[in-house]
């Protein structure tokens, strides 16, 4: 069998177990007698070690059942959850995560057989068998009197089944024909995963030998997983009980079965228990009648029951199929600009239909684009979820005590932000713990709480989405930034000597730029925050530093939530058309000339306040110079965290949805332009970054 075709669901649902079981690992580690924790573990290697083997991975499949044998053990109570069993239990989860890797690259699980880990495993089970023989020798005493079977009325649950009048015809019909009809409760193990599977496979064995007339719980509750470790069953087949017992008895993790031929009762819609216990005596006593009321309290309570819990509502589909429908919403925003492009140029009066159909178009477009970009959105905890391990990690390795407090994880970005943040998250976290927290020792005699604590925020902020790393270290010595700075070569004593503290912080983001005074696996080779900065810079974004020594330093960046169709402001430089992001815009001002002064020979206006230095677009663009200044002029106010500057243009068009069209690397292009889009006329427009600009 061709099992390529399930790799990618295989490796989606293995790293969704993966992060599931690294998450309940670290809650088990702060509480250990939690024994739903451990059930969540049990079954989430079940699983894996399941898959792996369908899969034919039989390493992966060997280390995750040496894995779920040690949470067997735990579960029932013949292990305790030790520091050293946390630690055995992470190096297993990384190399499944290694395993992965190499599925993921080459479609095969590689040739490391993880044997350390392994014996790891199996030792701290040998020394906890060893360690629990007498206490099972006990239990073993104490659980013998309850292995005493249960009484008829307590195994067969069938008889106290209710039954409709056209259910006991059916029997009664069958029996009359020289069929047989059974009675089955069937009991699952308690240590079963898939109970609905099991009692799946049940059913269809049994409808294999011939026909179910009653079940419960019913078929749909059964598939929604609404019982408990049972069910029952009314039966008609041709078979004898030895076959279909064998055949419900075959289904893997069946406990036991209880099945024998059963008499349906003589008066209709009568609880079948009344058939099996009848006599004189609970007759006289009027038994029936209560049983009657219980029937009929079962058909009160039953419209209670019927609500079900929805499944089955999210699906899920391949990101390139996604960045089509994209593409084409695309498309139909373009074909939209046009046709209103068209209704504004043409001469003569315009018919209300055709003016109608527009609006109804941009409707359409409008909402279309909103769903897809819903469709794309992903919680950033698919980021984020990670990042505890890690600091657990760390906090042993550079022998520091932190904690990591997350935030607003169900912050939503779309799936292409998402793919691309990891990474520069991943290095402000390690930088936080390495730089950032001093040691326990420090940070006792600076009074702090023992604990270092690092929190990430994140936050949806308008159009974009902020996302905030945070430390209450030591936060950052501008002056050794400088001092390091100037000992590289990146500035003179003289530049570092004007330089404000701002200017200073931002040296970090330069290549190859470190203050620590070693170098280690973790940090001090100076590859990280140019990193950081390039990569969101590379997505829209831009990133802050603010610090105070002493207390502690926050990162800040800021994310758009989407890359593909954004609002902007059309404007015009002379002849050229040029759009600028509406999220980097604050307003839009009417400045007179005698308004704008000189401050280092620099143009700056005073805004409320505010002195805001002017860009003008046509001197950065290489466009020729007006023959005379208007009296007033256009400045458009643009922000880039809390900087701000003012871009000089010459008219405005009007606010416009545009879609986002990389340039290509074909074609090079300052920095200044994000992209181009498509106007209604068919022109291209520049899409200003006003980020760089800044």
């Amino acid at each position: 069998m061709d099992l390529s075709q399930y790799l990618e669901i295989f490796i989606d649902e293995t790293k969704e177990h993966l992060q599931s079981l690294n998450d309940q690992v670290l809650i088990m580690e702060q509480d250990p007698e939690n024994i739903d924790t451990v059930n969540e573990i049990f079954r989430a290697a079940h699983s894996l070690k399941g898959m792996a083997g369908t899969m034919g991975f039989k390493r992966m499949q060997k280390l995750t059942h040496d894995l779920e044998n040690v949470f067997s053990e735990i579960r029932n109570g013949k292990m305790s959850v030790t520091p050293d069993i946390v630690d055995i239990v992470f190096k297993c989860l990384d190399a499944l995560e290694g395993y992965l890797a190499n599925i993921q690259e080459s479609a095969d699980e590689g040739t490391e057989d993880n044997e350390e880990i392994i014996n790891l495993l199996n030792d701290a089970l040998n020394s906890s068998t060893s360690n629990s023989e007498t206490a099972e020798g006990e239990q073993a005493a104490k659980a013998a009197p309850a292995e005493t079977p249960a009484s008829d009325e307590d195994k067969r649950k069938f008889l106290s089944l209710s039954l409709a009048d056209f259910e006991v015809n059916a029997m009664k019909e069958a029996l009359e024909k020289g069929m047989n009809v059974y009675g089955a409760t069937v009991y699952i193990q308690e240590t079963c995963i898939l109970k609905a599977a099991r009692a799946f496979l049940a059913f269809k064995g049994v409808e294999s030998l011939g026909e179910i007339i009653k079940s419960d719980p019913s078929v749909q509750d059964i598939e929604d997983e609404r019982f408990d470790l049972d069910f029952s069953m009314f039966i008609i087949s041709e078979k004898p009980a030895e076959q279909v017992h064998k055949v419900i008895a075959n289904v893997s993790e069946i406990k036991e079965v209880i099945l024998e031929p059963f008499t349906p009762p003589e008066a209709p819609g009568a609880k079948a228990v009344e058939q099996e216990t009848k006599s004189e005596e609970t007759a006289a006593e009027g038994k029936p009648e209560s049983t009657k009321e219980a029937a009929s309290d079962k058909k009160k309570a039953a419209p209670e029951t019927k609500k079900k819990p929805v499944v089955n509502r999210s699906v899920r589909v391949d990101i390139e199929k996604l960045d089509d429908l994209m593409n084409l919403v695309s498309e139909l925003i373009i074909a939209k600009n046009g046709l209103v492009s068209a209704n504004e140029n043409e001469d003569g009066e315009q018919t209300q239909q055709f003016n109608e159909q527009i609006e109804y178009l941009e409707r359409i477009t409008t909402n279309l684009h909103e769903s897809v970009m819903k469709v794309r959105m992903v919680p950033i905890e698919s980021v984020v979820n990670r990042f505890p391990r890690m600091i657990r990690d760390l906090s042993k390795k550079l022998n520091k005590e932190m904690e990591l407090i997350m935030t607003g994880e169900e912050t939503e970005l779309d799936r292409t932000v998402i793919d691309e943040i990891g990474d520069p998250l991943m290095h402000m976290l390690r930088n936080a713990a390495d730089h950032g927290l001093e040691s326990t020792l420090d940070r006792i005699k600076k009074g702090k709480p023992q604990v270092g604590t690092i929190r990430l925020n994140a936050y949806q902020d308008g159009n974009n989405v902020t996302i905030e790393v945070s430390d209450d270290g030591s936060g950052v010595d501008v002056e050794k930034v400088k001092a390091s700075a100037v000992k590289k070569g990146s500035i003179s004593e003289e530049q570092a000597a004007m330089m404000t503290d701002k200017e200073a912080v931002d040296l970090l983001f330069q290549p190859a730029f470190s203050t620590a005074e070693k170098v280690s696996d973790i940090s001090g080779r100076g590859v990280g925050l140019d990193v950081v900065k390039s990569k969101i810079e590379g997505l829209g974004g831009d990133v802050e530093v603010n610090t105070v020594l002493g207390e502690g330093t926050t990162f800040i960046v800021r994310l758009p939530l989407t890359l593909a169709i954004i609002q902007a402001l059309m404007v015009e430089i002379q002849d050229e058309k040029y759009a600028i992001p509406l999220n980097s815009i604050v307003t839009v001002e009417d400045v007179p000339q005698e308004d704008i002064k000189l401050v280092q020979n620099k143009e700056v206006i005073n805004l409320r306040g505010s002195v805001i230095p002017l860009i003008r677009l046509d001197q950065i663009l290489d466009l020729e110079a007006k023959a005379e200044e208007p009296e007033s002029l256009v400045v458009v106010i643009v922000k880039k965290g809390d900087k701000q500057a003012g871009l000089v243009i010459d008219n405005l068009i009007g606010q416009q949805e545009i879609v986002i069209k990389p340039l290509g690397k074909y074609i090079y292009i300052h920095k200044m332009f994000s992209g181009a889009t498509i106007l209604g006329d068919g022109d291209v427009a520049l899409i200003i970054d006003a980020n760089t600009l800044v």
